[in-house]
């Protein structure tokens, strides 16, 4: 077992608060993943966890026993960085064992650990060379491996991707799920991609400004965000925003007048009172490109990304909000371009003036 319990957590570094009373649970054999804008906290909360940093208060709990005053090394937990940190004079077999040499294993434990370790990163046939001989995924899988020989209870992650170049962060982002699979580790990565967050998560920790602002699965954070901040965090592209005012509501339904000259009725209801500030937010794969006259809004075009299997439209609406249209991949309006746009209602968010999500699901359960 390996579950973890964060209370109350708080982090200042000379009179300024970094960490702002964090709670949190993360249960055994779950890939949590923190992400957040940079300076928002989410390494400074992991080198708490490590004990890398002292807590200013609060606690941390480990399988019932709290560790927010146990030094490190004595945490049973495993650390890899965003730089290598491997030894340049040692092999990559020396650079994997040399932790358990240190801590007086026996060899023939140290030497199944590190073939154990070498078998499931596929470094077998590099066990001799020394870092400067292999590839930066090569010397990555190295820094993971050192991690696996120790058996942690808890594997830890800061950015390990992000000196790699795209198509080996792509590589590295499947070794790292088949890694969780063969396992069955509870792992905390820490990351400022969203992309990662997205595809290795099963549970999501969204964080701004030392607080956390929703925890949920990948697919639960992207198609119910609790805020403004979640919604417009998550996704690539971005979630695009129109503001306006709350018109006529329904038990099941309500109107909103944007400011961008039209008005959308949404299957939603709310307590909010009629004429109350709202935004509506919407995914660029809910909006279509439809017939001049056709559509709910009329925009211009703007510049249009061509990535081959898609295209990315990003279209100005008439109040001057920016919206992302995704196309297929062979068709791109013309700057300037005037384009009529409709909506998949379904699909739409709406946020109260706080930029608290209006949720669709307690709605219509009560």
């Amino acid at each position: 077992m390996a579950d973890l319990k964060v209370r109350n957590l708080k982090k200042a570094f000379e009179g300024f608060s970094i960490i702002k009373g964090i709670d949190l649970d993360i249960h055994d054999r779950e890939f949590v993943v923190f992400v957040g804008p940079s300076g928002c906290g989410k390494s400074t909360l992991l080198r708490l966890i490590a004990g890398l940093e002292d807590v200013s208060s609060g606690n941390i709990e480990l399988d019932g026993k709290d560790i927010t005053e146990v030094a490190p090394a004595k945490r049973d937990l495993a650390m890899v960085f965003q730089t290598y940190a491997l030894y340049p004079h040692m092999t990559v077999r020396k650079n994997l064992s040399f932790g358990l040499d240190l801590s007086g294993a026996p060899k023939q434990e140290v030497k199944d650990k590190v073939e154990n370790a070498a078998r499931i990163l596929e470094l077998d046939p590099l066990l001799e060379r020394k870092p400067k001989q292999l590839s930066g995924g090569q010397r990555q899988r190295v820094a993971i491996g050192r991690a696996i020989v120790r058996n942690p209870k808890i594997f830890l992650f800061d950015e390990p991707l992000s000196n790699l170049d795209a198509a080996l962060r792509v590589q590295m982002r499947l070794e790292l799920a088949r890694l969780h699979q063969d396992l069955q580790a509870t792992m905390i990565y820490v990351t400022h991609d969203q992309v990662e967050a997205m595809t290795l998560a099963t549970k999501v920790v969204v964080l701004n400004s030392g607080r956390v602002e929703q925890v949920g699965s990948p697919l639960e954070l992207y198609h119910h965000p609790a805020n403004l901040f979640v919604a417009g965090f998550l996704g690539t592209p971005t979630m695009g925003f129109l503001t306006g005012n709350l018109g006529q509501t329904a038990a099941n339904a309500c109107e909103v007048k944007l400011d961008a000259r039209a008005n959308i009725s949404l299957p939603l209801a709310t307590a909010l009172a009629p004429g109350s500030k709202v935004t509506l937010g919407i995914r660029p794969e809910h909006i279509n490109i439809v017939p001049a006259g056709e559509g709910l809004l009329s925009v211009t075009a703007d510049v249009s990304e061509r990535l081959g299997s898609d295209t990315y439209c990003h279209v100005r609406s008439q109040s001057g909000e920016m919206l992302t249209v995704r196309v297929r991949g062979d068709f791109a309006p013309k700057f300037g371009e005037t384009l009529d746009l409709s909506f998949d209602t379904a699909h739409c968010h709406l946020f109260d003036d706080s930029g608290k999500a209006i949720d669709k699901r307690i709605q219509s359960a009560a």
